[in-house]
């Protein structure tokens, strides 16, 4: 069982969304987010933003391709545009555990086996992984792949949805 589990009540937000679709599917949903972004203004202060992500939908078995949904919180005044969703997160509970990208696998494993040792219920609420380093994506090349020493690089955190216990 993990020490480093922390519990976090992520408040509601707004975002917008990108979706991305292939074999690397993150690397699309980056290039969209960003590049709206840099359309809209968002990327002067990136104290300002955060960015969550989540396979959407999720890899199946014998085929490369998957989902992944990109969002970087927003004020209120932002728009939508083509290809970019707006919507409001409604907060809730959470464990956390930090990680590397390169281990983000090993640390899903890691949390998910926690909870089901643990006296917590998990919520119906999505499972988020938030990039505690998105300057590595948006200054990064247009042709950005992933590679070991790029993702190496990447600081996030990982959310399991939890029933609050009170």
């Amino acid at each position: 069982m993990s020490t480093d589990v922390q519990f976090v009540k992520l408040p509601a937000f707004r975002v917008a969304s990108a979706l991305g679709f292939g074999e690397q599917p993150e690397t699309i949903a980056w290039r969209k987010i960003i590049s709206w972004m840099r359309a809209q203004a968002l990327l002067d202060d990136l104290k300002e933003r955060r960015f969550f992500g989540f396979n959407n939908p999720n890899p199946s078995p014998g085929s490369p391709n998957y989902g992944y949904e990109q969002w970087v919180t927003i004020p209120e005044n932002v728009r939508a545009e083509e290809g970019i969703k707006i919507f409001d997160f409604p907060g809730g509970y959470f464990a956390t555990l930090a990680c590397e990208l390169l281990h983000i696998g090993e640390k899903w494993g890691e949390l998910v086996n926690w909870q089901a040792g643990s006296n917590y219920r998990m919520a119906q609420n999505q499972c988020l992984e938030e990039c505690l380093t998105p300057e590595v994506f948006i200054n990064a090349p247009e042709d950005l792949q992933f590679t070991l020493e790029n993702v190496g690089k990447v600081k996030m955190k990982i959310y399991l949805p939890l029933i609050e216990p009170w």
